[in-house]
Protein backbone atom coordinates (compact mmCIF):
# COMPACT_ATOMS: atom_id res chain seq x y z
CA UNK A 1 0.00 0.00 0.00
CA UNK A 2 1.79 3.43 -1.35
CA UNK A 3 0.44 6.82 0.44
CA UNK A 4 0.27 10.29 -1.38
CA UNK A 5 0.03 13.52 0.45
CA UNK A 6 -0.48 15.93 -1.84
CA UNK A 7 0.11 20.01 -1.37
CA UNK A 8 2.54 18.39 0.93
CA UNK A 9 4.71 22.15 1.42
CA UNK A 10 6.02 22.13 4.69
CA UNK A 11 4.70 19.60 6.45
CA UNK A 12 7.99 17.22 6.77
CA UNK A 13 6.49 15.32 9.61
CA UNK A 14 3.53 14.27 8.01
CA UNK A 15 6.04 12.64 5.94
CA UNK A 16 7.81 11.25 8.69
CA UNK A 17 4.26 9.71 10.52
CA UNK A 18 2.87 8.27 7.32
CA UNK A 19 6.39 6.66 6.61
CA UNK A 20 6.69 5.27 10.16
CA UNK A 21 2.74 4.27 9.98
CA UNK A 22 3.41 1.99 6.38
CA UNK A 23 6.85 0.93 6.78
CA UNK A 24 5.77 -2.50 8.48
CA UNK A 25 3.90 -2.97 5.33
CA UNK A 26 5.95 -2.45 2.65
CA UNK A 27 4.72 0.98 1.56
CA UNK A 28 5.99 4.17 0.51
CA UNK A 29 5.20 7.61 1.00
CA UNK A 30 4.54 9.67 -2.21
CA UNK A 31 4.40 13.92 -2.06
CA UNK A 32 3.20 16.00 -4.71
CA UNK A 33 3.27 19.67 -4.58
CA UNK A 34 3.60 22.70 -7.50
CA UNK A 35 7.20 24.03 -5.98
CA UNK A 36 10.00 22.01 -5.84
CA UNK A 37 11.53 23.22 -3.14
CA UNK A 38 8.74 22.80 -1.00
CA UNK A 39 10.42 20.98 1.86
CA UNK A 40 8.26 17.71 2.39
CA UNK A 41 8.42 16.47 -0.99
CA UNK A 42 12.69 16.39 -0.03
CA UNK A 43 11.14 14.03 2.57
CA UNK A 44 9.28 11.70 0.95
CA UNK A 45 9.80 8.69 -0.57
CA UNK A 46 9.63 9.84 -4.18
CA UNK A 47 7.84 13.13 -5.14
CA UNK A 48 6.64 14.89 -8.22
CA UNK A 49 5.91 18.51 -9.32
CA UNK A 50 2.13 18.74 -9.97
CA UNK A 51 0.38 21.42 -12.06
CA UNK A 52 -1.74 23.73 -9.48
CA UNK A 53 -5.00 22.76 -7.92
CA UNK A 54 -6.82 24.66 -10.36
CA UNK A 55 -5.12 23.55 -13.41
CA UNK A 56 -7.27 22.03 -16.02
CA UNK A 57 -5.09 18.92 -16.29
CA UNK A 58 -4.96 18.74 -12.55
CA UNK A 59 -7.61 15.59 -11.64
CA UNK A 60 -6.05 13.88 -14.86
CA UNK A 61 -2.42 14.17 -13.40
CA UNK A 62 -3.73 13.05 -10.13
CA UNK A 63 -5.30 9.90 -11.31
CA UNK A 64 -2.28 8.95 -13.88
CA UNK A 65 -0.24 9.39 -11.20
CA UNK A 66 -2.00 7.43 -8.52
CA UNK A 67 -2.51 4.78 -10.88
CA UNK A 68 1.14 4.94 -12.53
CA UNK A 69 3.07 4.34 -8.63
CA UNK A 70 -0.01 1.79 -6.83
CA UNK A 71 -1.23 4.74 -4.52
CA UNK A 72 -4.34 2.97 -2.30
CA UNK A 73 -5.21 6.61 -0.02
CA UNK A 74 -4.49 9.73 -0.96
CA UNK A 75 -4.34 12.70 2.20
CA UNK A 76 -5.05 16.36 1.03
CA UNK A 77 -3.07 18.78 2.80
CA UNK A 78 -3.82 22.13 2.06
CA UNK A 79 -7.87 24.02 2.51
CA UNK A 80 -8.02 25.05 -0.82
CA UNK A 81 -7.90 21.85 -2.78
CA UNK A 82 -10.31 20.08 -0.33
CA UNK A 83 -13.31 20.91 -2.55
CA UNK A 84 -11.72 19.58 -5.96
CA UNK A 85 -11.02 16.35 -3.97
CA UNK A 86 -14.20 15.84 -2.42
CA UNK A 87 -15.46 15.68 -6.32
CA UNK A 88 -13.09 13.40 -7.03
CA UNK A 89 -13.51 10.92 -4.65
CA UNK A 90 -16.17 8.64 -6.21
CA UNK A 91 -14.16 8.50 -9.23
CA UNK A 92 -11.04 7.20 -7.40
CA UNK A 93 -12.58 5.22 -5.20
CA UNK A 94 -13.69 2.85 -7.95
CA UNK A 95 -10.41 2.45 -8.92
CA UNK A 96 -9.08 1.68 -5.56
CA UNK A 97 -7.94 4.82 -4.44
CA UNK A 98 -9.58 6.48 -1.16
CA UNK A 99 -8.99 10.10 -0.91
CA UNK A 100 -9.15 10.85 3.04
CA UNK A 101 -11.99 13.79 2.63
CA UNK A 102 -15.33 14.83 3.51
CA UNK A 103 -18.36 15.39 1.68
CA UNK A 104 -18.55 18.01 -1.10
CA UNK A 105 -21.00 20.19 1.14
CA UNK A 106 -18.63 19.57 3.84
CA UNK A 107 -15.29 21.03 2.14
CA UNK A 108 -17.14 23.98 0.47
CA UNK A 109 -18.71 24.43 3.78
CA UNK A 110 -15.22 24.68 5.61
CA UNK A 111 -13.74 26.84 3.54
CA UNK A 112 -16.05 29.75 3.43
CA UNK A 113 -16.36 31.60 6.86
CA UNK A 114 -19.55 32.66 6.36
CA UNK A 115 -21.23 29.60 5.95
CA UNK A 116 -19.30 27.71 8.57
CA UNK A 117 -20.52 30.39 10.70
CA UNK A 118 -24.22 29.67 9.18
CA UNK A 119 -23.55 25.92 9.35
CA UNK A 120 -22.84 26.24 13.51
CA UNK A 121 -25.58 28.61 13.96
CA UNK A 122 -28.15 26.05 12.41
CA UNK A 123 -26.86 22.76 14.73
CA UNK A 124 -26.71 25.61 17.87
CA UNK A 125 -23.67 26.41 18.49
CA UNK A 126 -22.52 29.49 19.82
CA UNK A 127 -21.17 31.69 17.20
CA UNK A 128 -18.72 34.90 15.76
CA UNK A 129 -20.57 37.89 14.88
CA UNK A 130 -19.90 38.07 11.37
CA UNK A 131 -20.91 40.55 8.24
CA UNK A 132 -20.46 40.83 4.54
CA UNK A 133 -20.52 44.49 4.09
CA UNK A 134 -19.28 47.72 5.67
CA UNK A 135 -23.21 48.73 5.48
CA UNK A 136 -24.69 46.03 7.91
CA UNK A 137 -21.73 46.48 10.07
CA UNK A 138 -22.58 49.85 10.49
CA UNK A 139 -26.18 49.13 10.98
CA UNK A 140 -24.87 46.80 14.11
CA UNK A 141 -22.02 49.03 15.41
CA UNK A 142 -24.92 52.09 15.54
CA UNK A 143 -27.41 50.30 17.36
CA UNK A 144 -24.31 48.99 19.65
CA UNK A 145 -24.89 45.20 18.24
CA UNK A 146 -21.12 45.00 17.95
CA UNK A 147 -17.91 47.19 19.03
CA UNK A 148 -14.40 47.05 18.07
CA UNK A 149 -12.25 45.84 17.98
CA UNK A 150 -12.74 43.45 14.79
CA UNK A 151 -11.05 41.53 11.94
CA UNK A 152 -11.26 41.60 8.40
CA UNK A 153 -9.97 38.87 6.45
CA UNK A 154 -10.93 37.29 3.12
CA UNK A 155 -14.22 34.72 3.39
CA UNK A 156 -12.37 31.98 1.62
CA UNK A 157 -9.37 32.53 3.60
CA UNK A 158 -6.54 30.64 5.46
CA UNK A 159 -4.22 31.20 8.30
CA UNK A 160 -3.38 35.03 8.47
CA UNK A 161 -3.35 35.56 4.63
CA UNK A 162 -4.70 39.14 4.55
CA UNK A 163 -5.93 39.11 8.28
CA UNK A 164 -5.84 42.81 9.62
CA UNK A 165 -7.45 44.16 13.10
CA UNK A 166 -9.41 47.43 13.08
CA UNK A 167 -9.91 49.61 15.90
CA UNK A 168 -12.08 51.96 14.75
CA UNK A 169 -14.41 53.08 11.81
CA UNK A 170 -11.68 54.50 9.71
CA UNK A 171 -9.29 51.62 10.14
CA UNK A 172 -12.08 49.18 9.46
CA UNK A 173 -12.90 50.73 6.01
CA UNK A 174 -9.11 51.14 5.34
CA UNK A 175 -8.84 47.01 5.53
CA UNK A 176 -11.91 45.96 4.36
CA UNK A 177 -11.15 47.71 0.23
CA UNK A 178 -6.96 46.77 1.35
CA UNK A 179 -8.29 43.02 1.66
CA UNK A 180 -10.28 42.91 -1.20
CA UNK A 181 -7.58 44.68 -3.71
CA UNK A 182 -5.67 41.76 -1.98
CA UNK A 183 -7.64 39.35 -2.90
CA UNK A 184 -8.48 39.92 -6.32
CA UNK A 185 -4.71 40.04 -6.94
CA UNK A 186 -3.54 36.75 -4.59
CA UNK A 187 -3.58 33.35 -4.59
CA UNK A 188 -7.41 33.46 -2.95
CA UNK A 189 -8.65 35.02 -6.20
CA UNK A 190 -9.89 31.87 -7.45
CA UNK A 191 -12.25 30.92 -4.48
CA UNK A 192 -13.57 34.38 -4.15
CA UNK A 193 -14.77 34.54 -8.12
CA UNK A 194 -17.76 32.60 -6.06
CA UNK A 195 -18.92 35.85 -4.76
CA UNK A 196 -16.28 38.88 -5.40
CA UNK A 197 -18.49 41.54 -4.05
CA UNK A 198 -19.15 39.59 -1.19
CA UNK A 199 -15.31 38.16 -0.53
CA UNK A 200 -14.49 40.19 3.16
CA UNK A 201 -15.69 39.43 6.10
CA UNK A 202 -15.97 41.02 8.67
CA UNK A 203 -15.89 39.10 12.39
CA UNK A 204 -16.06 39.91 16.07
CA UNK A 205 -12.74 39.45 18.21
CA UNK A 206 -13.55 36.74 20.46
CA UNK A 207 -13.38 36.54 24.13
CA UNK A 208 -11.49 33.80 26.20
CA UNK A 209 -8.54 31.45 25.55
CA UNK A 210 -8.57 29.33 22.25
CA UNK A 211 -8.13 26.29 21.80
CA UNK A 212 -7.64 23.68 19.25
CA UNK A 213 -9.33 20.40 18.60
CA UNK A 214 -8.89 17.27 16.47
CA UNK A 215 -11.81 15.72 16.07
CA UNK A 216 -11.03 12.26 14.97
CA UNK A 217 -13.83 9.88 13.16
CA UNK A 218 -12.88 6.65 11.48
CA UNK A 219 -13.14 6.06 7.46
CA UNK A 220 -16.73 5.82 8.24
CA UNK A 221 -17.61 8.59 9.75
CA UNK A 222 -17.70 7.45 13.41
CA UNK A 223 -16.66 8.93 16.46
CA UNK A 224 -13.39 8.03 18.10
CA UNK A 225 -12.13 11.11 20.09
CA UNK A 226 -11.17 14.71 20.77
CA UNK A 227 -7.94 16.13 21.31
CA UNK A 228 -7.98 19.72 23.68
CA UNK A 229 -5.20 21.72 23.06
CA UNK A 230 -4.77 25.39 24.82
CA UNK A 231 -2.79 27.38 22.63
CA UNK A 232 -0.01 29.22 23.74
CA UNK A 233 1.45 31.02 20.64
CA UNK A 234 1.03 31.25 17.31
CA UNK A 235 2.80 31.98 14.13
CA UNK A 236 1.20 32.94 10.66
CA UNK A 237 -2.19 31.55 11.41
CA UNK A 238 -1.05 28.45 12.96
CA UNK A 239 -0.56 26.94 16.24
CA UNK A 240 2.86 27.73 17.10
CA UNK A 241 3.22 26.37 21.04
CA UNK A 242 0.57 23.87 22.77
CA UNK A 243 -0.45 21.85 25.87
CA UNK A 244 -2.78 19.02 26.20
CA UNK A 245 -5.53 18.94 28.56
CA UNK A 246 -8.69 17.39 29.23
CA UNK A 247 -12.14 19.36 29.19
CA UNK A 248 -15.24 18.01 29.29
CA UNK A 249 -16.68 20.84 27.59
CA UNK A 250 -14.71 20.75 24.85
CA UNK A 251 -15.02 17.21 24.11
CA UNK A 252 -18.68 16.88 23.87
CA UNK A 253 -18.78 19.35 21.32
CA UNK A 254 -16.07 17.77 19.16
CA UNK A 255 -18.27 14.66 19.30
CA UNK A 256 -21.08 16.61 18.34
CA UNK A 257 -19.79 18.21 15.28
CA UNK A 258 -17.99 14.76 14.56
CA UNK A 259 -21.83 13.14 14.69
CA UNK A 260 -22.75 15.86 12.53
CA UNK A 261 -19.98 16.24 9.86
CA UNK A 262 -19.50 11.98 9.75
CA UNK A 263 -15.56 13.50 8.12
CA UNK A 264 -13.61 10.63 7.77
CA UNK A 265 -10.02 11.53 10.09
CA UNK A 266 -9.54 14.81 11.40
CA UNK A 267 -11.75 17.62 11.81
CA UNK A 268 -9.02 20.80 13.31
CA UNK A 269 -11.37 23.49 14.77
CA UNK A 270 -10.41 26.67 16.36
CA UNK A 271 -12.56 27.44 19.58
CA UNK A 272 -12.53 30.14 22.24
CA UNK A 273 -13.62 29.69 25.73
CA UNK A 274 -15.29 32.04 27.51
CA UNK A 275 -16.43 30.58 31.17
CA UNK A 276 -18.49 27.99 30.15
CA UNK A 277 -18.83 29.22 26.72
CA UNK A 278 -17.56 27.71 24.00
CA UNK A 279 -17.54 29.89 20.46
CA UNK A 280 -16.81 27.98 17.56
CA UNK A 281 -14.09 30.14 15.01
CA UNK A 282 -12.83 27.85 11.94
CA UNK A 283 -13.49 24.25 10.90
CA UNK A 284 -10.58 22.69 8.97
CA UNK A 285 -11.75 19.13 7.49
CA UNK A 286 -7.93 17.87 7.38
CA UNK A 287 -4.70 17.32 8.96
CA UNK A 288 -4.22 20.75 10.72
CA UNK A 289 -1.05 22.83 12.03
CA UNK A 290 -2.11 21.88 15.35
CA UNK A 291 -2.33 18.32 14.82
CA UNK A 292 1.81 17.28 15.08
CA UNK A 293 0.85 18.29 18.56
CA UNK A 294 -1.26 15.93 19.63
CA UNK A 295 0.99 13.30 18.19
CA UNK A 296 3.29 14.31 20.59
CA UNK A 297 0.85 13.60 23.52
CA UNK A 298 0.44 10.10 22.37
CA UNK A 299 -2.16 10.24 19.20
CA UNK A 300 -0.96 8.15 15.88
CA UNK A 301 -4.07 8.77 13.69
CA UNK A 302 -1.81 8.21 10.46
CA UNK A 303 -1.17 4.31 12.04
CA UNK A 304 -4.87 4.75 12.54
CA UNK A 305 -5.61 5.36 9.33
CA UNK A 306 -3.15 2.69 7.62
CA UNK A 307 -4.69 0.00 9.80
CA UNK A 308 -8.44 1.06 8.61
CA UNK A 309 -7.40 1.08 5.19
CA UNK A 310 -6.06 -2.62 5.61
CA UNK A 311 -8.84 -3.56 7.74
CA UNK A 312 -6.90 -4.07 10.79
CA UNK A 313 -8.12 -3.29 14.24
CA UNK A 314 -6.79 -0.45 15.68
CA UNK A 315 -6.21 -0.59 19.76
CA UNK A 316 -7.94 2.22 21.88
CA UNK A 317 -4.74 3.99 22.65
CA UNK A 318 -4.03 4.67 19.42
CA UNK A 319 -5.98 7.56 19.55
CA UNK A 320 -5.79 8.53 23.12
CA UNK A 321 -3.50 10.85 24.40
CA UNK A 322 -1.83 12.05 27.34
CA UNK A 323 -2.65 15.31 29.27
CA UNK A 324 -0.60 17.92 30.36
CA UNK A 325 2.07 17.43 27.24
CA UNK A 326 3.36 20.38 26.11
CA UNK A 327 5.59 21.20 22.91
CA UNK A 328 6.30 23.36 20.22
CA UNK A 329 7.35 23.80 16.57
CA UNK A 330 10.74 23.88 15.23
CA UNK A 331 12.91 24.79 12.10
CA UNK A 332 14.48 21.84 10.29
CA UNK A 333 16.84 22.39 7.75
CA UNK A 334 16.04 20.48 4.33
CA UNK A 335 18.35 19.28 1.79
CA UNK A 336 18.06 18.96 -1.70
CA UNK A 337 19.09 16.14 -3.25
CA UNK A 338 19.03 15.98 -7.14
Amino acid sequence: MNILLTSAGRRTYMVEYFQKAIEPYGGEVFALNSDINAPALWKADHFEVCPLIYDPSYANFLFDYCQSNQIELVVPLYDIELPVLSRLKSKFLKNNIRILVGEEWLTEMANDKWLTQNFLHKHNFSTVPCFLSLEAFVDSYRQNEISFPVYVKPRWGMGSLSLYKAENLEELKFFFGLVKKEVRRGTLRFESQKDFESSVIIQAVLPGQEFGLDIINDLEGNYCNTIVKKKLGMRSGETDCAITIRHEILSLLGQKLASITKHPGNIDADVFLDGDEAYVLELNPRFGGGYPFSHRAGVNLPEAIVSWCLEINVPKNTLDYNEGVLSMKGIEMIDRHD
